[in-house]
């Protein structure tokens, strides 16, 4: 077995996994709410973690009962990323502690940790991240769909709309639907019908838009209405929040074929029949 092979398995079943040892910040993605979905690493880190600091308003209590029971549990919800960052750095350089920043989904995605990782360099409190899954990954998962289906979509655009946090101009919704990609739009369900509107502008009327509400929660939304019907969908529906589009082609029936598993295709693990 090579080695990372064996430093991972031996401790599979350990809880007292090499993550865990040294006093540091662990950024890690929550995923989008499944406990089940959540990566082995951050499994084993959130089992071992001295303190949580969990974004309560979305990420589900579920995932707590992951923790050491006598883990401290820090609710973020109504903090500031100063007082954020100053809780780390005390239970980190202070009190040698491991602690655990829980995100939801992935945290390269509008997780805000980017200030929080130049808060803790500029600090020298050693920080890691831990990827998670996207929502627009469990949504496709639970849709059952691929977003990239050949002779018809290659591309995947992960977007917003602009509203308090603006988009640069060079990447506004109008332009990016031009590519009539598989767009995943997210925290965009305030503006709506601004985003309808300018999705409407490349995309047919038809095309499936999958309006997905809180995917991997035990209060999921999964709804499939074309784009013309999107902002009445979301409306009567009461989503104002933790709601991700996915408008796509790949939506529809296709009949689509990959040449990866062709018969007529050779690469280099498989001779053409």
């Amino acid at each position: 077995m090579c080695a990372f092979q064996s430093k991972y398995t031996e401790n599979l079943s350990d809880k007292k996994t090499l993550y865990a040892v040294e006093p540091s910040v662990y950024i890690v993605g929550a995923g989008p709410g499944d406990p089940d979905l959540l990566t082995v690493k951050a499994q084993k880190l959130l089992a071992v973690a001295d303190v949580i600091l969990f974004a309560d308003s979305l990420v589900p209590e579920q995932i707590l009962g992951i923790c050491r029971q006598d883990a401290e549990i820090v609710r973020t919800a109504n903090q500031t990323l100063e007082e954020i960052v100053a809780i780390m750095v005390e239970k980190v350089r202070s009190q040698h502690k491991s602690l655990v920043r829980l995100h939801s989904g992935d945290p390269c995605l509008y997780s805000a940790i980017h200030e929080q990782m130049q808060l803790l360099a500029q600090a020298n409190i050693p920080f890691e991240v831990v990827p998670g899954i996207s929502a627009f990954q469990a949504a496709a998962a639970k849709l059952k769909t691929e977003l990239t289906v050949p002779g018809l979509v290659q591309t995947i655009i992960l977007t917003r709309i602009s509203g308090r946090t603006e988009v640069p101009a060079t990447e506004e919704l109008a332009s990016l639907a031009a590519h009539q990609a598989s767009l995943c739009l997210y925290l965009s369900a305030r503006h709506v019908e601004n985003a309808q509107a300018k999705l409407l502008e490349h995309y047919p009327a038809e095309t499936p838009v999958a309006i997905c509400f809180r995917v991997g929660w035990p209060d999921e939304k999964i709804k499939v209405v074309p784009l013309n019907q999107m902002a009445d969908c979301t409306h009567q529906e009461n989503l104002i929040r933790t709601t991700l589009y996915i408008i796509s082609p790949a939506l529809s029936p296709t009949t689509g074929r990959s040449r990866l598993y062709h018969p007529e295709h050779s690469h280099l693990f498989r001779s053409s029949h």
